[in-house]
């Protein structure tokens, strides 16, 4: 990394460059690869990650400040939770690919997670072989791939019948059932995160359960926005039923959402809704991790795990 580059913490006067240099560097690396821009408009929407990572509990950043330029070269946020520590996103500004900045702030979250003996883990894009390649030297294992599939919901909701009676909008009660849910299919546990989800102090989240014919918990589905995810559930049925009751929800909107490539009936029944492949993302970690089991319905804001 060049000299005069500073790691810190991020600060509250960061705000509005960071949301400029998230804008910048993403739609920078996306038109570079022949694809449409991420944002567009003003760079203020790029504003929402620090909006929500702010909000919070146990997220942060770490920001590289060039002093001799006066701006931020890079950002990486991140979020420390009872079992694991992940990354959100990291943007370098486009002046300074290649110079080692992402890399510098991968490694100063990786030392914080080594210090207390916690595994990382994230969600890259597979279409970034410089990203796949950073965290893959960094010593990060694919554990599972995901389609993303964007789709364009019809202003009368999908032909598909009436979403599932089996789901519910999520109440505070239901966040200890759907932490142990997460628990015994991927391994980890932030409770915090799902009452952030239920508060909904941002105005844009919504969660949804499903129960199984014992009244027991088979899967929940968080949505911000004009992306579904983060979620869980057991079988590739309760994953189409708590998609379909979230998306009936968007209406008129484009919707993106991420699933397992080895879940082939769900990857079918999404086409099948008119949606189309947009993406592919990778789960990785660095650390001990058990297998991941049923269906995981990521997302990259916050990230799954």
């Amino acid at each position: 990394m060049s000299e005069g580059i500073e790691l810190r913490q991020v600060a509250e006067e960061d705000r509005e460059e960071i949301a400029e240099l998230i804008y910048l560097s993403l739609n920078t690396w996306y038109q570079s690869h022949a694809m449409p821009p991420i944002f567009a408009g003003a760079s203020s929407q790029a504003d929402v990650f620090y909006q929500v990572y702010s909000q919070m509990e146990g997220s942060t950043a770490v920001v590289a400040a060039d002093h001799s330029a006066g701006r931020l070269a890079g950002i990486c946020f991140y979020h420390t939770r009872p079992t694991h520590m992940s990354l959100g996103i990291m943007t370098v500004h486009p002046d300074y690919f290649g110079q080692g900045v992402a890399r510098c702030l991968l490694k100063w979250i990786t030392d914080i997670a080594d210090e207390v003996s916690q595994p990382v883990r994230l969600v890259s894009s597979a279409l970034n072989l410089d990203s796949f390649s950073l965290y893959t030297r960094a010593g990060f294992v694919p554990r599972r791939t995901f389609q993303d599939i964007q789709l364009e919901v019809p202003s009368q909701g999908l032909p598909v019948g009436r979403p599932s009676p089996a789901v519910r909008p999520a109440d505070a009660v239901d966040v200890e059932a759907m932490e142990a849910l997460e628990s015994e299919l991927s391994g980890i546990s932030r409770a915090s995160d799902f009452h952030y989800f239920l508060q909904n102090a941002a105005g844009f989240w919504h969660t949804s359960v499903c129960t199984r014919p014992d009244g027991t918990l088979g899967g929940f589905l968080t949505s911000s926005g004009l992306m579904l995810g983060p979620g869980v559930a057991v079988d590739e049925a309760t994953a189409e039923a708590l998609l379909l009751a979230e998306l009936d929800r968007r209406r008129g909107t484009s919707v993106v959402f991420q699933i397992p490539v080895e879940c082939g009936d769900l990857v079918q029944q999404a086409y099948g809704w008119g949606g189309r492949n947009c993406e592919l993302h990778v789960a990785q970690v660095r650390g001990d991790s058990p297998p991941m089991r049923g269906v995981t319905l990521p997302t990259f804001m916050p990230e799954t795990g």
